[in-house]
């Protein structure tokens, strides 16, 4: 067969070399973007919060802040034109201090606890570790592990976020290009490698636009965890050297750092290996992310049929396996979509409370915001109609809230 004759003299160029260009390519838009989005510092920045915001935040009525400010007590606001108050949330978590503490001046632990939510270890309020995965892309698991971080960040919890995903996907909603900002050894698998460059987690974790929101970055190193843990077990490393096997080093890098945290929320890697399963033995929880069509639900039940059979043989080897809570989150759900109105129906028959009550709403106010690598929490209602921005926000606040009550009680606390 001849060829075209525009195809005669055509450069063939490798596979690995034209991929390579395209990686560049993309990566040099996508740090034009950011240095656009993030000026001047090409740098993500929170907003402020009005005084009324930062009230619901606090748990405290707006007229209380002014008069706060007006006395000069506690850390005081930005005002802005016509006097309106803003606060940042380094400024809110400080009110949030200084009403605890006053609270304690008259022996008011109960007021105390509800503006200084932090764990006490001595009640025996352990580190709540959730794990949320699915290892079907598209199921929402990004979206929610990052919402769900900053809601509990914004609430005032002590919060570590962990990429274990090497696409880097939540690293990238926190402002990290992963092949611009990471070297070797900045992602969890530097704390977990079996050689003699492992470093202190603590060394890795980075401190992030959120007030009280740390972030362990990811990137593709962490597939080398996949590559080097077959060797490790072959050559028996490991536990032959008094250090854990692979399911039982995420939870003692974590370990390493518990007493900084109320809560570690890992986003796990869509796929079920090493990494995975040594993330699930480090979970204290678990939530699992379902887009209601009917092949992810076929996916999910093969996903739950082949955990099952690795988590056993973990827990046969000594894995640790007892969960507070196992929920499956309903994502991107429309409503009015009457097929998946049904598969969630169908759900609840058979898993009862196990499916978390509220869902995760489909929204173009959290697509649109994903656009700037920013997620609804950073967004400022104005960017939206209300009534879409509201609707979202209302399901996002109701998924957050229902897995922090299930947090709250595994510590023996009452819900607010």
């Amino acid at each position: 067969m001849a060829l075209a004759p525009d195809m005669t003299d055509r450069e063939i160029v490798p596979a690995d070399e034209a991929i390579a260009a395209d990686a560049q390519l993309l990566s040099l838009q996508l740090k034009g973007m950011r240095e656009r989005f993030f000026m001047p510092a090409t740098r993500k920045t929170l907003r402020s919060f009005s005084s009324g915001e930062a009230a619901r935040l606090i748990g405290v009525s707006d007229g209380y802040l002014r008069q706060l400010s007006l006395a000069g007590e506690g850390p005081q606001p930005e005002t802005g034109a016509g006097g309106r108050r803003y606060y940042s949330l380094a400024d809110i978590n400080a009110l949030r201090a200084y009403l605890a503490d006053q609270a304690l001046a008259k022996s008011n632990t109960a007021k105390a606890s509800t503006y200084r939510k932090w764990r006490d270890p001595g009640r025996g309020e352990h580190l709540q570790v959730i794990g949320v995965t699915n290892f079907k892309g598209g199921s929402g698991k990004t979206t929610s592990a990052a919402h769900l971080a900053q809601y509990l960040a914004l609430a005032g919890y002590r919060v570590l976020a962990v990429d274990l995903d090497p696409q880097a996907s939540l690293s990238a909603l926190f402002g990290y290009q992963p092949e611009l900002d990471l070297e070797g050894n900045d992602t969890i698998f530097g704390a977990i490698r079996y050689d003699d460059e492992a470093r202190p987690l603590s060394k890795i974790i980075r401190k992030t636009y959120f007030d009280g929101l740390d972030l362990v970055p990811g990137n593709l190193e962490l597939q080398e965890f996949e590559h080097v843990t077959p060797r490790a077990l072959a050559n028996r490393q490991g536990s032959a050297a008094g250090q854990p096997l692979f399911f039982a080093r995420v939870h003692a890098a974590l370990r390493s750092v518990e007493a900084d945290y109320d809560v570690v929320v890992l986003d796990c890697p869509p796929q079920l290996g090493y990494l995975t399963l040594s993330a699930l033995c480090a979970s204290t929880s678990v939530i699992v992310t379902v887009h209601p069509q009917m092949l992810d639900i076929a996916s999910m039940n093969q996903f739950l049929f082949m955990t099952s059979d690795l988590l056993s043989v973990v827990r046969e080897a000594g894995g640790r396996l007892n969960f507070d809570f196992l929920r499956y989150l309903v994502t991107r759900f429309e409503p009015n979509d009457g097929p998946q109105a049904q598969i969630v129906g169908f759900m609840r028959s058979l898993f009862g409370e196990r499916v978390l009550t509220a869902p995760m709403v489909k929204s173009t106010a959290v697509s649109d915001a994903g656009l700037t690598k920013e997620t609804l929490y950073e967004v400022g209602r104005e960017n939206f109609t209300r009534s879409t921005y509201d609707r979202a926000m209302e399901s996002m606040n109701a998924v957050n809230a229902e897995i922090e009550a299930l947090m709250l009680s595994a510590w023996g606390r009452t819900a607010p």
